[in-house]
């Protein structure tokens, strides 16, 4: 999954997209309101971690600019701003949720999880396709009773392909979600990760989860 992070304090927005990235999501991240508002605006974002205090555009303007446009990335304020007034303003522009610093990492990491289900109408954190169980708040997965360890980028793969369990996930959209912006997968990359998912997924001669649809891209489904 893909999150854009606009944070102007350097040592936080590291910290936090160093967090995001071993916590298994894809980042871009800027100090920049108005680099931040240009990347809302191009990429395909599976969440938002939106800073108030921004420099040259303001974060509640990034906000009320991407819900005019009709862009519906679910977005997480971060502000050092704790009255009311501001939670309800940001709020009522649109935002999803709403966290004060200072914060600890593992509950905006949560946050950030809970507005990537809701984008995908999963509220349960836990994702079944056959006998295959996903649990995205433990980021635990298992084919029966046998637990499977994948890697970071094979984990956000699958994660994508569960979200949307059943619906054939192009390339470029499992490039978009995958991959920061200033990363240039191969062409074939895509295919190899999935290559080395399914061998995970089927060691043991297990059923095919994950289908090709040549030419078009994957999709994660039962066994027939």
């Amino acid at each position: 999954m893909k999150v854009l992070l606009i944070e102007d304090y350097a040592p936080l927005r590291k910290s936090v997209a160093k967090g995001l990235g071993e916590a298994g999501f894809a980042v871009d991240a800027t100090g920049d309101g108005d680099e931040g508002l240009w990347f809302a605006r191009t990429g395909d974002y599976d969440g938002i971690v939106l800073d108030l205090m921004l420099p040259k555009v303001d974060g509640l303007t990034i906000l009320r600019t991407l819900r005019a446009e009709g862009r519906q990335a679910p977005v997480l304020i971060l502000t050092a701003k704790d009255t009311v007034p501001d939670r309800v303003r940001g709020l009522d522009l649109g935002a999803d949720d709403y966290l004060v610093k200072p914060f600890a990492f593992e509950e905006l990491l949560a946050r950030v999880r809970a507005l990537v289900r809701r984008k995908y109408e999963t509220r349960c954190p836990v994702v079944r396709v056959g006998d295959l169980t996903m649990d995205t708040a433990a980021r635990t997965v298992r084919r029966g009773e046998g637990p499977i360890d994948l890697t970071p980028r094979e984990y956000a793969l699958l994660e994508l392909l569960a979200a949307r369990a059943g619906e054939v996930v192009t390339r470029t959209e499992i490039a978009e979600h995958v991959y920061a912006f200033d990363a240039e997968p191969d062409s074939n990359v895509i295919d190899v990760y999935v290559g080395h998912l399914r061998k995970r997924l089927e060691e043991g001669g297990r059923p095919r989860l994950i289908h090709t649809r040549r030419g078009v891209g994957y999709v994660l489904r039962g066994p027939d």
